[in-house]
């Protein structure tokens, strides 16, 4: 239903997650308004939102949608809000995001960088039992940092979110009021007529 009459070939898909056809505005809005289109409360979508964003800043690349999910679920936020919430990681984003979160937790750590990161024996150790220790110098400053940057950028996409989803409802309920008065107007008046 939702398919594309011809599949567009792979170069043409790639080339459309870095760069959308329409281009990122046109994508931004389409996702905003697809945020205030969401039914419940402006606060439980404003949460769901800031979860999706939350997890974004995270290194658990591949797992942010279940992350989101979770810290959603946990803070009674709307699910498919923070589906919406983690495009704030991506492809021109997470370059910024990953040093930034890197460089706050290796600073918090007071850790030097890694050693011993040469591509090939990183490569061969990722399949054995080592990888963990690999990584983890990586890894663990960034979950750190990404927390620390995270909290306070999903605090303040709330409250940037929440009062934008009260004026779309609020405007969406009068105008649905003035619908249905103009359609009970246009009954009366029929009626009147015919007697």
């Amino acid at each position: 239903m939702f398919r594309r009459r011809t599949d567009l070939p792979l170069s043409e898909r790639l080339r459309e997650l870095v760069w959308p056809r329409s281009g990122w505005r046109r994508a931004f809005q389409y996702g905003w308004r697809r945020v205030w289109r969401l039914s419940g409360t402006p606060h439980a979508i404003a949460v769901g939102v800031a979860a999706g964003a939350f997890a974004s800043f995270t290194p658990l690349i591949g797992f942010h949608f279940m992350l989101g999910f979770f810290v959603a679920w946990v803070f009674r936020g709307n699910l498919i809000a923070s589906a919406f919430g983690t495009f704030v990681g991506n492809p021109i984003t997470f370059p910024f995001i990953w040093i930034a979160t890197y460089d706050l937790g290796r600073l918090i750590l007071n850790a030097g960088k890694p050693t011993n990161l040469q591509p090939q024996a990183l490569s061969s150790d990722l399949f054995f039992t080592h990888a963990l220790d690999k990584l983890w110098p990586i890894i663990g400053p960034m979950m750190l940092g990404g927390i620390l940057i995270g909290v306070p950028c999903s605090v303040l996409i709330y409250f940037l979110v929440r009062p934008a989803v009260e004026t779309y409802q609020s405007k969406r309920r009068a105008a649905l009021a003035k619908r249905r008065a103009k359609g009970r107007r246009g009954t009366h008046e029929g009626e009147t007529a015919r007697d």
